[in-house]
């Protein structure tokens, strides 16, 4: 596993190559690339450029199917495939054990993602939440997340005015299970805006 896929990159029109391929360049954190015929989701991603030789890019990569991680490192004048996926817009329902269930808001089919290949997005799940439901040859993979969703926070200690421990954070849960740093104003029963791209608290929201 870490081969590039390039199976069928000759046969792939000249006007529609560019369309169909990234370059090292492009790689960065979430991007979704196909390798072996098997599309991956770059989880982190770090650039290096040694001395005068080549720049590198090491890529630590999720499976989008079994969820599975490696990391590999790659050179500027690698490529890759960009993976065929399809959206569909899908309402989160419930989960039962390992199982994520969904239902296609237009007829109404019900499906399932694993934990697995849910990865951290399941840290900012919660009911009937609306959501692009990820396919690959018609087959649920993942779940595109919007870049921000509001969360109760159902965990938080109080904050003691005038704490000398010199910290600016407190850990608090949000009603999913989620554990995050806020700033020590966030209390039990506050809504907080949390990013998903980076799991980081944003502002705290009024209702």
């Amino acid at each position: 596993m870490g081969r590039c896929c390039v199976e069928n990159y000759y046969s792939v029109p000249a006007d529609d190559k560019e369309m169909t391929m990234y370059s090292a360049s492009d790689l960065r954190k979430g991007l979704k690339i196909e390798i072996d015929g098997e599309p991956y989701i770059l989880t982190e991603f770090e650039f290096s450029k040694p001395g005068k030789g080549q720049a590198l890019y090491r890529c630590k990569m999720r499976s989008m199917i079994s969820g599975n991680q490696f990391i590999k490192t790659y050179r500027s004048n690698d490529k890759f495939e960009k993976p065929a996926l399809e959206e569909r817009k899908m309402q989160y329902l419930y989960n039962q054990e390992n199982e994520y269930h969904f239902m296609d808001t237009v007829n109404f089919e019900q499906l399932f993602v694993t934990r697995e290949q849910l990865g951290d997005n399941i840290n900012f799940l919660v009911d009937n939440m609306e959501v692009d439901v990820l396919f690959f040859q018609d087959r649920p993979i993942d779940v595109s997340m919007p870049n921000f969703v509001n969360l109760l926070v159902t965990q938080a200690d109080p904050w003691v005015k005038g704490d000398t421990s010199g910290s600016d954070t407190k850990p608090i849960t949000v009603e999913t299970g989620y554990v995050l740093q806020v700033p020590p104003f966030v209390e039990q029963d506050d809504k907080i805006q949390i990013d998903t791209r980076t799991g980081a608290y944003v502002t705290r929201v009024k209702e």
